[in-house]
């Protein structure tokens, strides 16, 4: 067999999965009882595994997201009530596919951003577009792009993404350049995308974070109505525990 001229021509054509698999079996003496069709099958495999892997890394590195977390290594044993069954339910993706939203409160350290960026990495799994963004940095960084003649173009980044991850938002009062912002941002992804939003402040008390009550009722109206919540309780997982990369 040409087994050479055949890596080559596959590695022109681009498909390194193909190749990869095409090597594998050619050094394994028992592929030579596999058919023609059987072949041709597990060298496609090969092929789609790699383009799945290469199209969650780039899905990855463009979240930017805060934590290496992954839905397989959440601990549901801490004290801290999350619902296993619905966190399950939330980590096959519909809910994003469905443009849904998903609001994860509690106190300091129970682990909502790493529950957060655990369902971003799925999300990327499943080869969604996903953007991760703690909220003050991102009112600052909204601040800046309007100065700079960028602001129109930043908002339109955020809308693309299947799923915005806004962490980290509150307690402080937002200002009325802020509730501008929230307000164009949820806008733009209403019925459109997928909000995830964590606070240690309850949804109950949001109204009041936003404080114009116009405003306050467009914005929550299109957040919380069709919104999945995970109310997180009991003390920092810091303290009861040494942190060992899940949580």
């Amino acid at each position: 067999m040409l087994t050479h001229p055949t890596l080559e021509l596959l590695h022109e054509l681009g498909l390194y999965g193909m190749a990869k698999g095409f090597k594998a079996l050619s050094d394994n003496p028992e592929a030579t009882a596999l058919g023609h069709a059987e072949w041709l099958g597990l060298i496609l495999d090969h092929e789609v595994t790699l383009r799945q892997q290469k199209r969650f890394e780039t899905r990855a590195r463009a979240a930017r997201l805060r934590h290496p977390a992954s839905v397989e290594d959440v601990d549901f044993r801490a004290p801290r009530s999350l619902d296993r069954a619905l966190f399950l339910k939330l980590s096959s993706c519909d809910w994003i596919r469905e443009r849904r939203n998903l609001l994860i409160t509690g106190p300091c350290g129970v682990g909502k951003s790493w529950l957060a960026c655990a369902l971003g990495h799925r999300a990327c799994r499943e080869d969604l577009s996903v953007l991760y963004h703690r909220v003050p940095r991102l009112f600052a960084a909204l601040a800046l792009a309007r100065t700079e003649g960028r602001y129109a173009r930043l908002l339109r980044t955020l809308a693309r993404a299947k799923l915005l991850v806004l962490d980290d938002w509150g307690p402080e009062p937002l200002t009325p350049e802020q509730q501008r912002d929230l307000m164009e941002i949820v806008e733009d992804r209403y019925d459109s995308g997928s909000l995830l939003i964590t606070s240690q402040v309850p949804v109950e008390k949001w109204y009041e974070m936003i404080g114009t009550p116009t405003l306050a009722d467009a914005i929550l109206d299109r957040v919380v109505h069709n919104a999945y919540r995970l109310s997180l309780r009991g003390e920092s997982l810091r303290k009861t525990r040494a942190l060992d990369g899940a949580a």
